[in-house]
């Protein structure tokens, strides 16, 4: 089970460069229900999730870099290509900042996972953070793919 809040992100905060950080690509096979192929560093991974939006079915399952390109020949809608920067937040959460490039630049979100719906409810956001946007799905990286 996926519980996450995100947010649009207006200004990126000082000093996010010095966090670690994962080079993403993914593409999908289907928006509905949502199948998804991601390459993220050296790693490779089909994605599926269940319909919803702050809370979601996920289910993960490790692809060789072969297999991953031949399903990125097969995806609908553009490639997404950002920059993921893990920033620690209040001892408990990782911010997940996505910076967007290529033609969805310069989209920048946030996105922070909760162990439960109450939890995810009560969440107070940094004061960096925009708009919450968990709850509209054309932030849903499967819509963005179609833009």
């Amino acid at each position: 089970m996926e519980i996450e809040r995100k947010y649009l992100i207006p200004k990126l905060p000082d000093g996010y460069m010095d966090y670690p950080k994962k080079e993403i690509e993914q593409g999908y096979l289907s928006t509905a229900p949502v199948v998804r192929i991601r390459k993220s560093n050296d790693d490779y991974i089909l994605t599926y999730k269940s319909g919803g939006l702050m809370v979601r079915e996920e289910y993960n399952l490790p692809l060789t870099k072969a297999s991953y390109e031949h399903l990125r020949q097969k995806t609908d809608g553009i490639l997404i290509h950002k920059v993921r920067y893990h920033i620690p937040y209040q001892d408990k959460y990782t911010i997940e900042l996505d910076v967007f490039l290529d033609t969805l630049a310069p989209l920048v979100m946030a996105e922070v996972e909760f162990e439960s719906k109450e939890e995810a409810d009560s969440f107070i956001p940094p004061d960096w953070f925009g708009e919450d946007v968990t709850f509209s799905p054309k932030y849903h990286n499967s819509a963005l793919s179609h833009q």
